[in-house]
């Protein structure tokens, strides 16, 4: 049975919103404000206000979970979830309001670009500063030292004061420093998504390996796609409470299913206007994750409260940033010759394997209606899939299966190259 590394028992953090900041106070300040509270005080005997419940904000709220040594485990939720306020936590930034965090061993924590780095300090001072907070020797830092420095890329600028660094290079170095001492826990924001797509891969390539080693990983990330890579659990945040915490790919449809509409409204009826779409979702499919080398079928309803002439249907499928994978277009008349439409229709699309990238993707309709309604236009809600399979590793928008062959030619005849005559 795998030792506990990192224990979490009714953990909660509150946040007085609009409080005013305390400054530090010389003795006189201490006595005369101590005077004025005590005025305050008996002026407002048998006065009594109501508390401003709308003034505090709980960023975690009564999370019970536990870790086991060498998970790599992805943390997930919408923008303001709580994820990294639990890292904060964590890494004993912040105190929890209830509840208490156990760790054990050391912790390595990536939250911010630059965290821990002191601006007037070199590149290698830092290295060793970050070290000594970790409770690392000056002996294990050494023998990091130049892995460290080859990482990260700085060598040239290793003896120059960080504050000139740019925040590409104080990512890479605080990454380097985080990953290379040895920390038997190692906590990640999303803070990768400040450097460039080559760093990128070399920092989850690096994470991977700090996870074959049996160090325990908390990571950060809206990507799913490395999410998915990366992770063997997940835990769901939202509004600061605990959604789920287990398999990595029930994890992301549990996120998947709290940031879709049509998620949340599976059940909802025709649209109030009359016009429009109803739920749209998979076909004779319960997940909402599909291999990149399946066809799937996508389903909704349309709705059409008063006749039209004819109308054209779009579907569109993006990737996480918003590029086109598809957009299909489709006539009225292509469905038939009918001279009017009215009712509710039954729309579903086949769609055929795309060897798509691992990652998320968003499918929708839109209508456009001609006639009286010619001006009219209608879109769906958004159906949101977790697309598993191999992943390049370059962030291309499709990864094919493929065969490849290569032969030597020589004069006269054709050899093997010394290679597989076919490489999948």
């Amino acid at each position: 049975m795998s030792e506990t590394a990192i224990r979490i028992c009714n953990l909660s953090k509150r946040y007085r919103i609009g409080a005013p900041q305390q400054r530090y106070q010389t003795l006189r300040d201490s006595i005369a404000s101590g005077v004025t509270a005590s005025w305050q005080r008996l002026k407002s005997l048998g006065r009594s206000r109501p508390a401003a419940e709308e003034s505090i904000l709980w960023a975690l709220r009564d999370l019970d979970f536990e870790v086991k040594a060498g998970e790599v485990v992805g943390v997930i939720g919408k923008n303001g979830a709580g994820k990294s306020t639990l890292l904060k936590v964590l890494s004993r930034i912040t105190e929890p309001t209830t509840g208490y965090a156990e760790i054990r061993g050391r912790i390595g924590s990536l939250l911010e670009v630059g965290t821990g780095f002191h601006n007037e300090l070199t590149g290698r001072e830092n290295i060793f500063l970050n070290g000594a907070i970790l409770g690392m020797k000056q002996a294990e830092i050494r023998r990091q030292f130049d892995a460290i420095v080859a990482f990260s890329e700085v060598d040239r600028f290793v003896d120059t004061p960080v504050k000139f660094y740019s925040s590409g290079m104080y990512l890479r170095l605080a990454f380097a420093v985080a990953a290379h001492l040895e920390p038997e826990t190692l906590l990640i924001d999303e803070v990768l998504a400040v450097g460039d797509l080559a760093f990128q891969k070399k920092c989850l390539g690096k994470m991977g390996e700090v996870a074959q080693q049996g160090r325990t990983i908390l990571f950060v990330s809206h990507n799913m796609g490395a999410v998915r890579s990366l992770c063997s659990r997940g835990i769901v945040l939202d509004g600061g409470r605990l959604l789920y915490h287990g398999d990595i790919g029930s994890a992301i449809e549990t996120y998947y299913n709290v940031t879709s509409v049509s998620g949340k409204d599976a059940d909802a009826g025709p649209p109030k206007s009359g016009f429009g779409f109803g739920p749209l979702q998979l076909a004779d499919r319960e997940s909402r994750t599909v291999d990149q080398k399946e066809g799937f079928e996508v389903t909704a309803t349309l709705h059409l409260a008063q006749p039209v002439c004819g109308f054209t249907l779009l579907c569109q499928m993006e990737d996480m940033h918003q590029r086109n994978v598809f957009h299909l277009r489709r006539e009225s008349s292509d469905f038939g010759s009918e001279k009017e439409w009215q009712g509710v229709y039954d729309l579903r699309i086949k769609i055929p394997a795309l060897w798509l990238e691992p990652g998320m993707y968003g499918v929708y309709f839109k209508v456009l209606l001609r006639g009286n309604l010619a001006s009219s236009r209608y879109v769906s809600d958004v159906l949101h899939l977790d697309f598993a399979g191999e992943s390049s590793g370059w962030g291309a928008v499709l990864t094919p299966a493929t065969e490849w062959s290569m032969l030597r030619q020589t004069v006269g005849s054709t050899e093997s190259a010394g290679v597989p005559a076919a490489i999948r």
